[in-house]
């Protein structure tokens, strides 16, 4: 009788394995996924795909398919059309998909170091921190975005990480402290954001107000290269944490005696989750719940048992350019900044976690 347990056993271990794929990468990175997370990636990067090319193709300002083809693969079209197409359109779809994956990455590596799932960058303050670096550079510049203003977001980022691990590293750095010290040092710096503002100047304040609701309307490419060649880098580095990160999801005395070395680990995923979040808000201004939404459903999605890096990256850009398509055209010709419809679909999303869970309290 005991023969058949061990059986089945083996199947399912040998199932496992044999549904596990594996990707060697350069410089020794080995990438473990299961032919499940290979159709949602392609699956999510075929709709990333369809979304850009509906924002592209489409708008108030109405542009035949044959004219938009001819800019974009022949430099052809009309002046007006170059300008709509390649200075308007391009980069603000481009930025939509570059910004909802560095956040999805952003809120996957906080929400593994943590193990909480409000373990997002914008939960914890380093949102705040990042929009409390930018809005000093944008008043003290008169309202100028430029490198300067990702400058001072990633070095305000980085400022609230190490406030934040001040908190909690003398007691060790766990989920839930993690995430109380961050919530009350977010809650600060949101107040220090209000005083800012309310020394600025009319003009700079409603311009670094509006900037704060988190908007694409008026993305351009020198905002945009920046996070387009910082967010590869990024991303590599973070798939080459990937073993380490499902180690310490298991505890840090068990990772450590597996030979991880947790205090590295969690800096260098600090460091990493800030630069994301800060170049991220940077660009687009702070966007609420993506960060926090999109490592949940690419998990959800994925059934990956480690942190889902690559689908929390294309589930970030889905959704933020998904989202941004709707601001531009639900109350066309008027446009909304995106970061109200990130808000709005992140309450859903919180609503409809909610009813999850009391469903499930309900047949226990």
């Amino acid at each position: 009788m005991s023969a058949a347990p061990r059986t089945t056993a083996a199947r399912t271990t040998a199932a496992r394995t044999a549904a596990t794929r594996v990707a060697r990468l350069p410089r020794g990175i080995t990438l473990r996924y299961s032919g499940r997370t290979a159709t949602v990636l392609a699956l999510l990067l075929v709709c990333c795909v369809a979304v850009w090319t509906l924002t592209l193709f489409t708008g108030t300002y109405r542009i035949d398919a044959a004219h938009i083809a001819d800019v974009l693969f022949a430099g052809g079209g009309s002046a007006t059309d170059r300008f709509i197409v390649v200075g308007q359109r391009l980069p603000r779809v481009c930025a939509a998909l570059l910004v909802g994956a560095a956040l999805g990455l952003s809120g996957a590596l906080f929400q593994s170091l943590s193990r909480n799932p409000l373990g997002s960058p914008d939960v914890i303050g380093f949102t705040t921190g990042s929009t409390s670096g930018a809005l000093v550079v944008i008043l003290a510049g008169g309202g100028s975005a430029g490198v300067g203003v990702g400058a001072g977001s990633v070095l305000g980022g980085l400022c609230t990480a190490v406030v934040v691990y001040a908190f909690t590293a003398s007691r060790g750095v766990s989920g839930n402290r993690l995430v109380l010290a961050g919530i009350a040092v977010g809650a600060m710096l949101s107040s220090v954001n209000d005083f800012l503002l309310t020394r600025a100047d009319l003009e700079s304040a409603e311009s670094a107000k509006a900037w704060t609701f988190g908007s694409l309307n008026a993305v351009s490419w020198p905002q945009v290269t920046p996070l387009a060649l910082a967010l590869p880098v990024l991303a590599v580095a973070t798939l080459a944490l990937g073993r380490p990160l499902r180690l310490m999801e298991m505890g840090d005395d068990t990772a450590g005696a597996l030979g991880v070395n947790v205090t590295r680990i969690r800096v260098l995923c600090l460091l990493m989750g800030v630069a994301l979040a800060g170049t991220a808000v940077a660009v687009a201004g702070p966007i609420g719940f993506l960060a926090l939404a999109a490592p949940q459903l690419a998990r959800r999605i994925t059934r990956s048992p480690g942190p889902p890096i690559g689908s929390a990256m294309l589930t970030g850009a889905l959704i933020l350019a998904t989202a941004d398509l709707l601001a531009q055209r639900v109350l066309a010709p008027f446009q909304i900044p995106v970061g109200l419809v990130t808000g709005a679909l992140g309450g859903v999303y919180l609503l409809w976690l909610l009813s999850r869970e009391k469903k499930t309290d309900r047949s226990a």
